[in-house]
């Protein structure tokens, strides 16, 4: 507190002043709190009861190390770090450093008054009073600074805890956590959940602007192992979205209740694996649900098209692609020939082998299983 202790060298307070105004602490800071709670709207009903006692207790303390700084008996850095823990308990309070700053300039007219009361009756001369109305204003600066300090550092630890909060209960939705595990991390975070959430990935440099376009509840990674981001947008209007992130790169899974966007996060990943072309999972749900077992849709293309095996490679790829739209098409033939741009007779021709190569081919079953089978992709 060096501009104080450098008034408080100026200043000259003798024992007897000294001895009254120690007097008049008790009184003086009563008055303190009493005007804080009149004049301040956030202390009309925290400095009452037990919290009142205790906070009378550390404004007379406060006005005592005072008042040893003023007689040369003391630095005030015991002051100053109680200011600085006062800044961070007004954080955890719920209120305002304006709040604060408020009860500080209160509390210094006030304190002012009663101290002038005790110093002037005791004789300190007046060249001394105007040394000693400095030395208060000076004292009281340094400790609002100190609150002030301590107000914004808390501030930002809490930032920092509620930011790994909200990092930390993404992290517990990607991986599926329990539901339990689930709400005591939203309730860690101060997150309150929504019906659903909408998972989208996209490049890590992309989360954090595109997260300050979204609903604030929206959580954010940026650190996954494959260089990525996700977001996690709660109760989102898909139409809406889509056009919020119009980037190329944007995969943007379905909506799932808030307990079950890890499902939403792992259909985009797949999408992803699956084509650098999907945006909107919902556009591609048969590419998806083909894809799900990669395996067994081998298996099953193996086993369907066998026949085709028979028969030279061109050749068995034209006859794969007319089948393919013969069945999208459901054998209206000119349908198909427009989508192969081959005449109808083509389309007739092509089909006479392949009934011949498959000649269930109006079994329901065997429909099916070439429908999956040729889905995806032809060759």
């Amino acid at each position: 507190m060096s501009h104080a202790i450098r008034r408080a060298s100026e200043l000259v307070l003798d024992e007897t002043t000294v001895t009254a105004l120690r007097a008049a602490l008790r009184t003086t800071a009563d008055e303190v709190v009493q005007a804080i709670i009149d004049e301040v709207p956030p202390y009309a009903n925290a400095l009452s009861g037990r919290m009142g006692s205790t906070i009378r207790r550390a404004v007379r303390t406060a006005l005592g190390l005072y008042l040893d700084l003023a007689s040369g008996n003391a630095t005030g850095g015991d002051a100053s770090d109680a200011a600085y823990e006062l800044g961070r308990g007004e954080v955890r309070d719920g209120r305002s450093m304006d709040a604060l700053l408020s009860a500080y300039r209160v509390g210094a007219r006030v304190a002012w008054r009663g101290l002038a009361a005790g110093a002037v009756p005791a004789g300190l001369p007046a060249a001394e009073v105007a040394k000693f109305a400095e030395l208060t204003f000076a004292y009281i600066d340094e400790l609002s600074a100190a609150s002030a300090a301590g107000h914004a550092d808390e501030l930002a630890a809490r930032g920092r805890a509620h930011e790994r909060h909200l990092e930390q209960l993404a992290r517990d939705l990607l991986v599926g956590a329990s539901p339990d595990a689930l709400l005591a991390a939203a309730g860690r975070a101060g997150w309150q959940p929504p019906v659903s959430l909408t998972a989208v990935l996209l490049p890590a440099a992309q989360a954090r602007p595109a997260y300050r376009a979204l609903d604030p509840g929206t959580l954010v990674l940026d650190d996954l192992p494959d260089a990525s981001g996700v977001l996690l947008v709660p109760d989102a209007d898909r139409a809406h979205l889509l056009r919020q992130l119009p980037d190329r790169t944007v995969v943007v899974g379905p909506a799932r209740p808030w307990t079950r966007a890890s499902a939403s996060y792992a259909r985009a990943v797949r999408a992803r694996s699956l084509s650098s072309d999907i945006r909107d999972t919902e556009d591609h749900l048969p590419e998806l649900v083909l894809s799900a077992d990669a395996d067994a849709f081998a298996d099953l293309r193996a086993r369907a098209l066998a026949p085709l095996l028979t028969l030279p490679a061109a050749t068995a790829r034209r006859l794969e692609e007319t089948l393919r739209e013969w069945l999208l098409h459901q054998g209206r033939r000119d349908e198909v020939a427009a989508a192969l741009f081959v005449h109808p007779q083509t389309v007739r021709y092509r089909m006479s082998q392949v009934r011949e190569l498959f000649p269930d081919l109006g079994s329901p079953h065997r429909v099916l299983e070439l429908t999956l089978a040729v889905g995806l992709r032809v060759g």
